[in-house]
């Protein structure tokens, strides 16, 4: 069979017949239940109107008083993001009980046997609940805008970001349900955890609130781009995740913490190795060698082998700093006055270690080392639970920053090649190597939520990760980070200085 014949195979009419079999019945389970139906179409029609009631209050007894009265008009937007996400919300049970509740009653394994692929069996149930929560969050729209005034309406462009953005939000809430409802063995704890996605939805609403009532809504378009981006990343680890057997073999949810230290430790140790020469042969005062020689030469290798993508995708993301830092220069440029280079003395650098700038690291070696340790320490945590994308977005920003820097400084009359090795290449030599490493393992952390390596669990390939950048952080990192901060306090102002300096 040619490729167009397996295509129409695995995407033909029959094929999309079977998915839409299975659209329709879970439709059909969720329209027949009304203690789902009532809560949502309840608020989905009572939350609009508390909205509008809410709106003309603080109109009326607040606004008027303190004589904001404009910022009512800012509010009408904001208020149709929240009567679409309300509903959305709440419809958010379709979804966390697609599989969990199956399970609980007693229909999982015959839905498992009928002749559908995997791949429909995850898409007619996301599908399922994705129908409802639109629908009431459409409706919750469309209500709202009925009983507001003709004149507080607002214009077509705004409508069609609060309508996308709903549609974004429920895409990514459903995805996200639908996986947990995978992973988890009963109702209650689907619900339970579905608050790792209402609770960053809601931040996200809060976000686009604040950039509503700041007159920014153009930001919301990127916004938008990141929920599309996320949903692919959720649905791209939904089909990664979804097995039949483990469906079927998964029992109870159980934490090992035995079982889990165990694997950390089996992916955290490395062998002895000595270029060939058997470490037992070694003299006894000299075998400690084959240790660091087995860390250094064979095991780290193998760890940056296993991120090659990872390292790509940063090198590329740091790219793209550059431009934005160029992107800023052109629009913000600083009069000449603002970066006196010529002006630098002792003095300067004296400040600098004695800043009283609580967000500002002292200029020490303990300051300079514990600020950078912190920032990619906390990449890691922000990559875990973003996909890997917040570990770069982390290290993009001081390369920008450096970027429109060196920018400024040629368009009033500097060289900025001279520039950037006085002022960031000293240390940055040692420092830079040391930050890419450590956000691309921390961007391996979260981006094995969506595709885990080969023959191994996401439990288990993320502890790989994990036990990879523990490793390499303070083998590698750490020390290079050390050095770099020696450099940056003691020798990068001297050579400043040199050829700044007065």
């Amino acid at each position: 069979m040619n490729a167009t014949g397996q295509a129409h195979a695995l995407f033909g009419s029959g094929w999309w017949q079977q998915t839409m079999t299975l659209f329709r019945r879970e439709l059909r389970d969720s329209l027949r239940d009304w203690r789902i139906l009532f809560p949502i179409f309840t608020m989905t029609i009572l939350f609009p109107i508390l909205m509008r009631f809410a709106t003309g209050f603080l109109e009326s007894s607040f606004y008027e008083r303190w004589g904001a009265e404009g910022v009512t008009i800012r509010l009408f937007p904001l208020m149709l993001l929240m009567v679409g996400f309300l509903p959305v919300s709440i419809s958010l049970v379709i979804a966390l009980e697609s599989f969990a509740g199956e399970r609980e009653r007693l229909s999982l394994e015959p839905l498992l046997a009928a002749p559908l692929s995997e791949l429909q069996l995850y898409l007619g149930k996301t599908l399922a609940a994705l129908v409802l929560p639109l629908i009431a969050g459409f409706t919750g729209i469309a209500f709202y805008l009925l009983i507001l005034p003709p004149g507080a309406r607002p214009d077509s462009l705004t409508l069609l970001q609060a309508v996308l953005l709903t549609i974004g939000k429920a895409l990514v809430m459903v995805s996200g349900a639908v996986i947990v409802s995978t992973q988890t063995t009963s109702v209650r704890a689907a619900n339970l955890l579905a608050s790792f996605i209402v609770v960053p939805m809601a931040l996200l609403l809060q976000g686009e609130s604040l950039l509503i009532l700041q007159g920014w809504k153009n930001v919301l378009w990127y916004i938008l781009i990141f929920l599309v981006v996320a949903d692919v990343m959720l649905v791209r680890m939904g089909l990664r995740l979804f097995n039949r057997e483990e469906l079927l073999g998964r029992e109870i949810d159980e934490l090992n913490l035995r079982n889990l230290w165990r694997t950390f430790w089996r992916h955290l140790v490395w062998e002895r190795w000595f270029f060939g020469f058997p470490p037992e042969r070694l003299p006894r005062g000299l075998r400690w060698l084959s240790t660091w020689t087995g860390l250094y030469f064979r095991d780290i290798p193998r760890v940056l082998r296993r991120s090659w993508l990872a390292l790509t995708l940063v090198l590329i993301s740091l790219l793209g700093a550059v431009g934005i830092g160029w992107d800023f220069a052109t629009r913000f440029r600083l009069p000449a006055e603002y970066l006196p280079l010529d002006k630098i003395t002792k003095e300067t650098f004296s400040q600098a270690s004695t800043s009283t700038i609580s967000w500002l690291p002292a200029f020490t070696f303990w300051g300079v080392l514990g600020n950078n340790v912190r920032s990619l320490t906390l990449a890691a945590l922000l990559g875990t639970f973003s996909f890997g994308s917040l570990a770069a977005l982390l290290l993009m920003i001081p390369i920008a920053i450096i970027a429109y820097a060196a920018f400024q400084v040629a368009w009033v009359g500097y060289d900025p090649f001279t520039f950037v090795m006085t002022f960031v290449m000293p240390h940055g030599v040692l420092e830079l190597p040391a930050a890419i490493i450590a956000t691309a393992l921390a961007v391996r952390l979260g981006a094995t939520f969506i595709a885990p390596p080969r023959g191994m669990t996401v439990g288990e390939g993320w502890i790989q990760a994990l036990a990879d950048f523990v490793k390499v952080f303070l083998a590698v990192v750490v020390p290079l980070l050390a050095i770099a901060a020696v450099v940056e306090v003691a020798l990068t102002p001297a050579i400043v200085l040199a050829v700044y300096g007065r």
